[in-house]
Formats: C-alpha cells, structure tokens, sequence
C-alpha cells in the first residue's frame, strides 16, 4: 500500500472538535455571566490569609475540648448507626435493582427508588427531616440513611450485574430455589465488594455527618457553626483538626478492613 492511500494515524474527528470548542466557548460564557474576575480573586486570597491569621493558635480550653469531645462522640455514633441501618436497607435494595436477578418491572422500580435517594444532598434531606421530627440525632441519623441507601444500593447493584453468571447458573440448575441462588452463588462473589462499599459509606458518612449537624441534625457540626456566629475561629480550627485526624485514622481502619476482605 503506498503512502498517499495508509489512513492517517491519528484520524480527525470533527464532531470531538466540535464537541471540545463548544465546551470551551460555554466555560467562556459561563464565567462572563458570573462575575469570576482576577481581582475578586485575589481579594479572596488576602482575606482568606486574615481569616487563616485567626484561627491560629487552636483553642485548647478544657472547657471547649469537653464540648468538642460531646459533639464528635455524638457525630461518630450518628455516622455508625446510619452506615449500619443504611447498608442493612441497601442489600435488598440493591439485590432488586440488579437487572440480572429482579424482573424488569422490580429493577426499574428499585433503581427509580434509587434515583430519588441519589438526587438530593444529605444537607437537604437533613433539614427535611429536622422539619419532621426536630432538632436533633435523628434528623441526622435519618438523613444519612436516604444518603447510603442512595450511594451503597447503586453500587451494589451495578456489582451484582457484573458478576460471573456461570455460576449463578449452575446453582440454578441443581433447582435450587431464589434464596439458595442468592446465598450459594450471588453472596458469595459480591460480599467482598460490598464490604468495601460499607466501610467507604461509613467514611463518608463520618464526613456528613459534621454538615448535617449545621442544620440542626445534630453531631459536631452545630458547636463548629456556633463558632463561626461568634467569630471564635480559634474554636473553629480546633474542630476542624479533630475532624482531619478522626478521618485519617477511619482511613486507616478502612484500609486495613478492605485488605482484610479482600
């Protein structure tokens, strides 16, 4: 084949470019429309650089490390009884939602569920439900609940439908019944996998839960926003690297029960 006739090796393809300068003309646009200048940004570097000037040193009161101290305890509890309800509720959830094992009419009903989890941030769910039941641990306990059944049940799903079907076949060939399918063949190629979605789910949910506590669900995040009101950001700081060393050492743990599962 001579040279004029080889196709090229990096083929053009137009409807890409155009796709790509479309993008960059409507970051353009967009960044018109809203006022993101040079100057707005630097002003925020300098105010930010004062607000960062006082926080520092932390605030280690034993007055506010006891108030600390109730907050975190409280958010850790709200994080793990939300993981523990949520992935208890997920399971089948998600067992429905698996377009391999539910009938048509099951998945689509279950992956809408899913949807409507999936379509709201946990602050919004939270304050939902601190209209509902109050101030307090349940609001937030709740609200992290719709937001792991939301996350984990997905996943789940899209794990079992990735799954080896030769087994789940011959399992079923013994005539064996659904739940003997589900424990003998299902279970036992997604449990590790869906393992690792929990331990990730409690992570997040030891994250959210701090947000949740702002509007009023309880949990560390109501001294840290009290703090900001009254501009004690030294209290601010300190909270924020409890925080910082409470989700490290979650990271580690999870790390370590993920290797274990694995």
């Amino acid at each position: 084949m001579s040279a004029a006739a080889r196709p090229p090796a990096f083929p053009v393809s137009w409807p890409v470019r155009i796709a790509w300068a479309g993008l960059a003309l409507y970051t353009l646009y967009a960044t018109s429309i809203l006022n993101l200048t040079w100057a707005r940004f630097l002003t925020g570097l300098d105010n930010g650089a004062k607000f960062l000037a006082r926080m520092f040193p932390p605030n280690m009161a034993a007055d506010k490390l006891d108030l600390i101290a109730t907050g975190m305890a409280e958010s850790i509890q709200i994080a793990v009884l939300a993981t523990f309800f949520g992935v208890l509720l997920s399971l089948p959830l998600g067992l429905a939602a698996a377009r391999n094992l539910a009938p048509k009419w099951l998945s689509w009903s279950a992956r809408g569920l899913i949807a409507i989890f999936r379509s709201f941030h946990p602050v919004i769910v939270s304050i939902l439900f601190v209209k509902a039941v109050g101030f307090g641990a349940l609001a937030g306990i709740l609200a992290l609940i719709v937001s792991s059944m939301g996350f984990v049940s997905k996943l789940f799903a899209e794990v079992v439908e990735e799954m080896n079907p030769k087994q789940v076949e011959a399992v079923r060939a013994t005539g064996a019944s659904f739940w003997n399918v589900l424990v003998m063949a299902v279970m036992p190629q997604v449990m590790a996998r869906f393992v690792g979605l929990s331990v990730y789910q409690l992570d997040s949910n030891l994250r959210n839960s701090t947000m949740v506590g702002i509007v009023g669900g309880g949990g560390i995040g109501a001294p840290l926003f009290t703090a900001y009101q009254r501009f004690d950001y030294d209290v601010v700081l300190t909270i924020l690297l409890i925080i910082i060393a409470l989700i490290m050492v979650a990271e580690l743990v999870s790390g370590r029960i993920r290797r274990i599962f694995q």
